[in-house]
């Protein structure tokens, strides 16, 4: 049991550099606790315990260690650590030719994906990590934030909350004044100022740091707070709640800011940034689960306070230029089963969301019904009884109304999906918790042709979509408010034939990729 007090020191918010986590703490050991909150796909836990020497030292030790056959080879290493082997890195893009525009090279193009979009955007961003404010000792307050003030990790952290300027804005801009958020340590304000060139609500933090002041007095040590937080605490500024896309670009910033603070413990607060008087609209609240044991707090719940916190970091944000995964530009023709591979399984073992199958001698086929105003399948009944002449095909039709079909049992359909067919629309989000050999099927793009696209690359699975635009027929010509006709804002029939033909290649994909014949070969034995 040592080791699982050892996974809560190391699991805080304090980021510990690979050769500084070797030193073995002789004092008496702890008292067992229950650390369960620790819990980790058991894909994952050789790449912890490579980032966490002590951990590991500690599992030797312990002949209760759960994570033993982890410790026979312990060079497997995310990628963005000091001294990783690049051939033990957790994955690596795959190219299959290299664009000029983007680079010279296939492997010229792979490095450029990483970086863009796999572990080694962790490792840009921890690399490019400053300090703005710094301790005069141990003990004192700092801060050190990333390029443009993207992320932020804060250490006895001062918020003066006793005059909170709330209004019907969000992210108001002038909420904290000088004075009101600071630390006990020497600031920087040259370096301080020059984070502020991406200033915009969901793009930065400098807004809300702007204003960060140098104190003359310590906050907790002199007793100016009237709250002290001694847990772990996350800031977020949110995206919309009621659409899957915005707002798992919330959970997967986070995530990624996770490692890039080597903290994921579960035992923290998640405090949601909002300056206005409003609530939180959240269809999606039950994810909040797979990273805080606790209910998201929101900042108003501090109004009136001076509050303090030991141990915070800013987190990465949804609508970054060049971020992830709003509008992310992507080199074309790369893909990868890297870091949001690793984020669809963090969730999922955190929700234990059961993965069954895959079964023999069955596709299993998910059809993502809408019931919306705008692009329904007109011939949905149709195309479905063509799916279900196959026998090969075991077909599911579903409408996601949150309403009807908890969030939880939505995931535990959608990572059971070998085929999932929907139209455009922010319910194709779900292709992040499709198993690896499965192939998203968006039956029409409405001529948004990367956004699904590029999610599916970056989750490294197969996307189709509709080719033949002869053999797809909208209502009208689309009745957008404002913008007159759009292709979005209409409905569509579809060929049987050339649907089903679409369906059968992704079948004949699906049941000749390696994982999924592993899978089926494994569960036979």
């Amino acid at each position: 049991m040592m080791l699982l007090v050892a996974l809560g020191i190391i699991s805080s918010f304090a980021v510990v550099p690979t050769e500084e986590s070797e030193i073995i703490d002789h004092r008496a050991p702890a008292p067992r606790l229950n650390h369960s909150w620790t819990s980790l796909p058991p894909e994952h836990v050789p790449y912890f315990l490579y980032n966490n020497k002590r951990v590991a030292k500690q599992c030797r030790l312990d002949p209760l260690c759960p994570f033993k056959d982890a410790l026979r080879d312990l060079s497997a290493c995310w990628g963005y650590e000091k001294n990783c082997d690049p051939g033990k890195r957790f994955s690596y893009p795959a190219c299959t030719k290299a664009d000029s525009a983007w680079a010279r090279s296939l492997e010229a193009a792979q490095e450029l994906f990483w970086k863009q979009a796999d572990f080694g955007y962790v490792k840009e961003r921890r690399s490019e990590l400053k300090t703005l404010c710094k301790a005069r000792k141990p003990g004192d307050s700092s801060l050190r934030c990333s390029s443009h003030t993207r992320f932020c990790k804060a250490t006895n952290l001062y918020l003066d909350l006793r005059k909170p300027r709330r209004s019907h804005e969000r992210y108001k801009e002038d909420f904290i004044q000088m004075g009101e958020i600071g630390g006990f340590c020497r600031l920087n304000k040259r370096s301080l100022a020059v984070g502020g060139k991406h200033k915009s609500p969901l793009q930065s933090w400098y807004a809300e740091l702007q204003s960060y002041t140098e104190l003359d007095f310590h906050p907790i040590q002199d007793g100016h707070c009237d709250v002290v937080i001694e847990k772990p605490s996350v800031f977020m500024k949110l995206d919309a709640g009621v659409n899957m896309y915005h707002h798992f670009c919330d959970f997967v910033n986070l995530y990624i800011s996770q490692h890039i603070n080597n903290s994921f413990s579960s035992d923290i607060n998640i405090i949601m940034w909002d300056t206005s008087v409003y609530g939180y609209g959240d269809l999606f609240s039950e994810t909040w689960r797979a990273f805080s044991e606790d209910d998201i707090i929101h900042l108003k719940t501090y109004d009136l306070k001076r509050v303090c916190f030991k141990d915070a970091f800013f987190s990465l944000l949804p609508r970054m230029r060049y971020g992830l995964f709003y509008n992310t530009p992507l080199v074309s023709d790369c893909y990868s089963e890297g870091m949001f591979r690793a984020f669809s399984q963090h969730v999922l073992h955190r929700l234990n969301i059961p993965r069954e199958g895959p079964k023999e001698g069955r596709v299993r086929v998910t059809l993502l019904a809408r019931s919306t105003e705008y692009r329904r399948i007109l011939n949905q009944v149709e195309l479905v009884n063509a799916l279900k002449t196959v026998p090969l095909l075991e077909v599911n039709v579903v409408d996601y109304k949150y309403k009807d079909v908890p969030f939880l049992v939505q995931l535990r359909i959608t990572s059971n999906s070998d085929i999932f067919i929907g139209m455009h629309g922010a319910g194709l989000t779900h292709l992040l918790f499709l198993p690896d050999w499965a192939v998203v099927f968006e039956l029409y793009n409405c001529q948004d042709e990367s956004c699904y696209r590029d999610l599916a690359r970056l989750r490294g699975i197969r996307y189709v979509t509709w080719q033949k635009m002869d053999k797809v027929h909208p209502q009208d010509t689309g009745h957008h408010p404002t913008l007159g006709d759009h292709p979005k804002f209409t409905n569509y029939s579809f060929d049987v034939r050339e649907f089903m033909r679409l369906v059968l290649e992704a079948a004949d994909y699906v049941t000749h990729h390696p994982k999924w014949q592993h899978r089926v070969l494994h569960d036979e034995l």
